[in-house]
C-alpha cells in the first residue's frame, strides 16, 4: 500500500457505541477525520448533487428537508434534518432495511474541518445476526472507501477510481484490509470477544475483496 493510502487508513478515528434511538436499542458505527478545506466547502461537497457524484455516486430525488434522495444503485431515504453547514441526517434504506446516517461538521481551523459520520442501526434480530457475521466493518469499510474519495475530491486531485475498480488493485485491497482491521479493534473496544471480532473482520475483508475468508473457525 502506498504511503498516502496507508496514511489515509490511519487518519480515521473509529468507534462503536450502543445507544437508544426513539426508545429502541441501536448500535452506532462512528467515524471521524479532518479534511483540508473550510466548513462551507465541505458542506457543499456532501450536499451538492454535482459534487456528490464526483466522490460518491450520482444522486437524485427531492433534495430538501423532508424530501427523498436515491444514490444510484445503492441506498435511498428521507432527509430528516438539514442545518447548513453543520448537520445532515438521513434515513438509509438498503436491501429492505432502514438505518440512519448522521453527519456533523465542525471547523477546526481556517482551512480544516472535522467531519463525524454515524451510521446507526437497530439491534433487532436481523441486525444482530448481520452484526455477528460482519461486525462494524460491514458499513465501516464502505464508508472508509467513500470518505477516502472525499479527501481526494476536496484536495482538488483527479477523481479516484470507483470502489469496484480500486479494490481490484493490490493497493486497494490492502486499504480494505487495513480498514477492516481498524474496525476489528473498534469492535473489541466495544466489548466483542477477540475471536468473534477477528472472524467478522476476515469475513468483511473477504466480502469487499472477493477473496475467501479463512476465519479459522
Amino acid at each position: 500500500m502506498t504511503d498516502w493510502l496507508a496514511g489515509q487508513a490511519e487518519a480515521m478515528d473509529r468507534k462503536v457505541e450502543g445507544r437508544n434511538r426513539n426508545g429502541e436499542p441501536v448500535r452506532a458505527v462512528v467515524m471521524a477525520r479532518s479534511y483540508p478545506t473550510n466548513i462551507d466547502d465541505l458542506w457543499q461537497a456532501i450536499t451538492d448533487p454535482g459534487r456528490i457524484r464526483r466522490w460518491l455516486l450520482p444522486v437524485s430525488g427531492d433534495l430538501r428537508l423532508g424530501g427523498t434522495y436515491q444514490l444510484q444503485g445503492n441506498a435511498g431515504g428521507v432527509i430528516e434534518r438539514c442545518a447548513p453547514p453543520r448537520l445532515l441526517s438521513v434515513t438509509w434504506v438498503f436491501g429492505g432495511n432502514t438505518s440512519w446516517v448522521d453527519v456533523t461538521l465542525e471547523a477546526d481551523g481556517e482551512d480544516s474541518t472535522r467531519l463525524v459520520l454515524e451510521h446507526i442501526a437497530r439491534e433487532d434480530d436481523a441486525g444482530l445476526a448481520f452484526w455477528e457475521q460482519f461486525g462494524p466493518g460491514a458499513v465501516g469499510v464502505g464508508w472508509d472507501l467513500g470518505l477516502l474519495s472525499l479527501v481526494n475530491h476536496v484536495g482538488g486531485a483527479e477523481p479516484m477510481a470507483r470502489e469496484e475498480e480500486l479494490i481490484r488493485s493490490a493497493e486497494g485491497r490492502a486499504f480494505v484490509a487495513a480498514s477492516s482491521e481498524a474496525w476489528r479493534k473498534a469492535n473489541v473496544a466495544f466489548g466483542t470477544p477477540e475471536n468473534a471480532a477477528r472472524e467478522a473482520a476476515l469475513r468483511t475483508t473477504a466480502f469487499y475483496t472477493g477473496k475467501s475468508a479463512d476465519t479459522g473457525a
